[in-house]
């Protein structure tokens, strides 16, 4: 008869085996953080990128240890070690990036500020008249917001800038939004990294235009050419500035 612990060594196994193959088999990988996604917001994803990408979620223990295990037939996989951190997933990917961006983007649900949380984004509270009534006055004295009672209503008088990114939402501040019926935050599959052929890069490369590109190339030639003239020393990208410098000299005298 098998035990529990042989049942879980097996699942253990067959997920490593799993990991193993995505791997060999895909040479895209979206690194996503899954923090405050719902498991019903996944599995929509998961849904609409079949025959796409595939999504694989595990703990990061058994990930690393399955990396590892493989990287004399995959060393490319050790570049990726270092990202196996906080709460991510693996999202595996057949074509172009930019159809499962969409797709991701997509999904981004909004969601209340809860108390604890990580602000993502800045929260601002807009000045005006509010649809609470003037006995909930306690809240915005709580949190040193100026009102006044408009037609027996509350009205915020200035813009307030209430939660700043990166900081923790305090409860007071949660029910107050809550009040408002203000959902300020989304929340979805976040690419915080991409493996490509064995590289991997941050997901801000992905935003990147042929513009952009051409304009770092030009500035990295422009920054050459100075190097080099300053040093005295002709290459390709300095003989253009040397030969008009020297028509420059030759017509000033």
């Amino acid at each position: 008869r098998r035990t529990k612990a042989m049942r879980g060594k097996e699942k253990k196994q067959e997920y490593f085996a799993k990991l193993a193959r995505l791997f060999e088999t895909y040479s895209k990988i979206f690194l996503v953080d899954v923090d405050m996604v719902g498991s019903k917001q996944i599995q929509n994803v998961r849904l609409q990128l079949r025959g796409q990408a595939e999504i694989l979620m595990g703990k990061n223990t058994m990930i690393r240890k399955c990396m590892r295990q493989n990287l004399e037939a995959m060393p490319q996989l050790e570049a990726l070690l270092p990202r196996v951190e906080g709460n991510i997933g693996f999202l595996f990917i057949k074509g172009d990036f930019e159809p499962i961006r969409k797709v991701l983007a997509d999904n981004f649900v909004g969601a209340a500020a809860r108390a604890g949380a990580v602000a993502p984004v800045d929260v601002t509270i807009p000045k005006g008249i509010t649809p609470l009534q003037p006995t909930e006055t306690s809240f915005f004295q709580a949190l040193n917001i100026n009102t006044r009672i408009t037609k027996g209503a509350i009205e915020i008088l200035d813009d307030v800038h209430l939660i700043k990114k990166g900081v923790k939402v305090l409860p007071g501040e949660a029910a107050l939004l809550q009040k408002l019926d203000i959902r300020p935050f989304t929340y979805g599959l976040s690419i915080t990294a991409v493996y490509e052929e064995g590289q991997v890069y941050d997901a801000a490369v992905l935003d990147l235009t042929m513009d952009d590109i051409a304009m770092s190339f030009q500035a990295g030639l422009q920054r050459m050419a100075a190097f080099c003239l300053g040093a005295k020393y002709p290459t390709l990208v300095s003989i253009p500035h040397s030969i008009i410098n020297g028509y420059k000299n030759v017509l000033a005298i």
